[in-house]
């Protein structure tokens, strides 16, 4: 059990690794530009209000 236990953890450790790595990358180099578009696209960064109509159902 101790065997799987140390496996795990060392996943663990090299999952966290490749995270601040990807972080990093994202952040600090001349890659961000590129990955910044992708929120565009998915319309998080423009707070554009949308027009909405109101309606009234009128019950007899």
């Amino acid at each position: 059990m101790k065997r799987i236990e140390r496996i795990l953890l060392k996943i663990v450790i090299v999952q966290f690794l490749f995270l601040l790595l990807a972080q990093c990358l994202i952040l600090y180099t001349p890659f961000a530009p590129y990955v910044a578009k992708v929120y565009e696209y998915e319309g998080v960064i423009k707070q554009e209000k949308t027009k909405t109509i109101e309606t009234t159902v009128d019950q007899p």
